[in-house]
């Protein structure tokens, strides 16, 4: 079968190289929703008016990242110098065609030797912007299901898991779980059916990238819940995907079906024993859901609501069965491990973060996108050299990560290396990886209202401490954004965030007060300043004076 892949690999290679002309369109929901589906329209059309269809061939690919400057297009023309357009409009195509014989067009170029692009390091997305994502042969032209058919033709199962734990990779829904670890522990349970489960649930404000991997490189997805499926003995994988997602569920479901038809999924897997079926289950936009047990449930049929653990779903996960969770940015590390090593991918990040972590950068910066870089960069490096530094007029005031779940970092800690350990020493966490700028204008006590008005609309109200602690925090809240908060109100607060965090059953109520918290911690002064004035001595007497008229 390894010979089959070859094969492909060649025979795209071979195709690719009857064009002197590739046009690559942004398709990733960011582009699409600037119009890049009529203007790869309006290339097809421009080449076929112009009669260069067998010079020139149009593409749409995934994310390319840059998402502040889409819609994006680029133009590889066989030689070393890629071209990238940024801004396009479809009035624009005619130059662009016009310009693959001469040079490109200066008002919409974009040059590729920015930090942007040169300070990252791309594993997870090494295939998003150059593949077409609705296209299998285009995956195995890049090593696409070698390193699934290397797992179960060459390695053991505990081999497999080897390479997981040397690696050091943990998992990137924002635990931070040694994921060999997880993987050891379901392998060892006990039960003839097991499962694999993709959380592609991701319901962050300002994240999107596990939204971006789906939409932009679906195989690589499929292939790592194959790979951990043949480790731990399981034989069914579902990817729980909300269904505010349609163009990714919409790709995923195209690649389930070119993957069965190619024999990496489904009965017999390369001509082996070994066999592996996924299917799709929709959530629908509950946040909650992103909390593993309530996922089950919600898989299952039942209302989404978490359970009290232990039992762990490594145990006792779906339907009675161990079951193995992993996030897309976890699953989409998995071939390059197996497939290069452990060793090699531990040869990234720090000591106890390994590899490399996506990003979802946001908010006042101008270089807003997703990109990937090395566990252990500077927040400064991120945002002033990657990030291209603040939007507006002013500085940095604060970065958020970790979505309702993180915490606000003041501008005070820019050089601080983004890793599980730091983030946590400074009240937030890594997260999925949503990454929110915010500039001096920004009001803190706002940004921990917002956040507790979504964890206080999404609670499951299953606990009393999440149902009702979290709208005690919000009304708090907002009496100090009216400038109505009084210092009886700032102690009642801290309370509250005491017991909802301690009390609580499952993570969304657990870390709900951690926005509240770091921005008491960090921005005390602006809560101190939403306060209703006191009186002062005089005001003091006469009131006492009128009071005993």
């Amino acid at each position: 079968m390894l010979e089959r892949l070859e094969e492909i690999a060649a025979t795209e290679q071979l195709f690719a190289e009857e064009f002197a002309h590739t046009v690559n369109v942004c398709m990733a929901a960011g582009c699409m929703s600037s119009q890049s589906g009529l203007i790869k329209e309006a290339f097809d059309k421009e080449i076929e008016r112009g009669g260069v269809e067998r010079r020139c061939r149009v593409r749409g690919t995934g994310c390319m990242g840059l998402c502040a400057a889409g819609p994006l297009v680029t133009v590889d023309s066989q030689t070393p110098d890629e071209v990238l357009y940024q801004q396009v409009k479809v009035e624009d195509v005619p130059d662009i065609i016009n310009a693959l014989e001469g040079q490109p067009v200066k008002r919409l170029q974009c040059s590729i030797d920015i930090p942007f692009f040169k300070r990252q390091k791309k594993i997870v997305l090494e295939n998003s912007g150059i593949i077409d994502p609705e296209r299998i042969e285009e995956y195995i032209a890049r090593d696409g299901y070698s390193a699934l058919l290397r797992a179960i033709t060459e390695m053991s199962p505990s081999d497999v898991i080897d390479e997981i734990v040397a690696s050091g990779l943990r998992g990137r829904g924002g635990g931070g779980y040694p994921t060999g670890l997880k993987w050891t522990t379901v392998a060892k349970s006990d039960g003839e059916v097991k499962y694999v489960i993709c959380n592609a649930d991701e319901g962050d404000p300002g994240a999107f990238m596990d939204r971006s991997v789906l939409e932009s490189d679906p195989h690589r997805i499929l292939e790592g819940m194959a790979i951990a499926g043949y480790a731990i003995g399981a034989s069914q994988g579902y990817v729980y995907v909300r269904g505010e997602y349609p163009l990714a569920v919409a790709r995923l479901k195209t690649a389930i079906r070119q993957a069965r038809r190619s024999n990496m999924l489904g009965s017999g897997i390369g001509g082996t024993p070994f066999n592996f079926h996924v299917d799709i289950r929709l959530g629908a936009g509950a946040f909650v859901c992103g909390e593993e047990t309530a996922l089950i449930a919600s898989i299952e049929g039942k209302r989404g609501q978490p359970r009290p653990r232990p039992p762990y779903p490594a145990e006792y996960g779906l339907w009675g069965c161990p079951t193995l969770i992993n996030n897309v940015e976890t699953l989409a590390s998995v071939a390059p491990i197996v497939r290069n090593g452990g060793e090699w991918y531990a040869q990234y990040g720090t000591a106890t973060s390994k590899g490399t972590k996506v990003f979802a950068l946001a908010g006042g910066i101008r270089n807003t996108g997703l990109i990937e870089v090395p566990m252990g960069t500077s927040l400064r490096d991120i945002i002033y050299d990657i990030g291209g530094g603040i939007s507006a007029m002013g500085e940095c005031k604060a970065i958020q990560t970790g979505g309702p779940s993180g915490g606000c970092i003041p501008a005070a800690y820019l050089d601080t290396l983004v890793d599980y350990e730091s983030l946590a020493a400074l009240g937030s966490i890594m997260g999925s990886g949503g990454m929110i700028v915010m500039d001096e204008s920004t009001s803190m006590v706002d940004v921990a209202r917002y956040f507790m008005e979504f964890c206080m609309t999404e609670s499951c109200g299953r606990c009393v401490p999440c149902r009702v602690g979290t709208v005690h925090m919000y009304n708090i809240l907002d009496k100090f954004s009216r400038h109505e908060g009084t210092q009886d109100d700032l102690v009642l607060l801290e309370k509250l965030c005491d017991m909802v965090r301690n009390t609580s059953l499952c993570g969304l109520g657990q870390t709900a007060p951690n926005p509240v918290l770091s921005t008491l911690r960090y921005f005390r002064s602006e809560y101190m300043d939403c306060m209703i004035p006191e009186p002062d001595g005089a005001e003091i007497i006469n009131e006492t004076l009128e009071v005993a008229q």
